[in-house]
């Protein structure tokens, strides 16, 4: 994709560097491509956005925070995910071995308890959830085997409490 397209979507040069759009996915559509490889834990990116309510394009950030990154739409779903997004430290972070040209996914669910736009998942993972509809519909169990934003465990910790009061 050409680089005009990403300035338009408010991406900086130094973003620019690191990863390309590319329509090229193995899951769905556009996605994010790296430009080099990555090692478990190494940031990619640190993103930012504008605070705006709850959309299919969005990234929940806190317990009724949601921000807008047209970069960050164009990360995929995949229930084996290489990258985690960290809201805490508004960062894309390895979480696989990466190599450049390899696409990169996240597990919705670490970031949003429910979906605006749910889909059928099509990562073809051994371990897929089959439905993405945000970790509200996700088992503990399985949760347990993701990494997990804060504001996702306070209000898992919260639905339990409910169901058990």
């Amino acid at each position: 994709m050409e680089i005009g397209i990403y300035r338009s979507n408010g991406a900086s040069r130094s973003q620019l560097e690191r990863v390309q759009l590319t329509k090229e996915s193995a899951i769905a559509g556009f996605s994010l491509a790296a430009k080099s490889d990555y090692e478990p834990g190494d940031l990619i990116l640190r993103v930012g956005g504008l605070q705006t309510t709850r959309n299919y394009r969005t990234i929940q950030t806190g317990i009724a925070t949601h921000v807008q990154n047209d970069l960050l739409s164009y990360l995929n779903h995949s229930c084996c995910p290489n990258t985690i997004v960290n809201t805490e430290a508004m960062a894309i972070e390895a979480s696989a071995r990466i190599r450049a040209g390899d696409e990169l996914t996240f597990f919705y669910p670490s970031t949003e308890w429910e979906l605006a736009r749910p889909f059928i998942c099509r990562c073809r993972a051994p371990q897929c959830i089959h439905l993405v509809a945000g970790a509200k519909y996700v088992p503990i169990d399985t949760l347990g085997r993701y990494f997990i934003n804060s504001h996702i465990r306070e209000l898992a910790l919260a639905a339990l409490v409910k169901v058990a009061a």
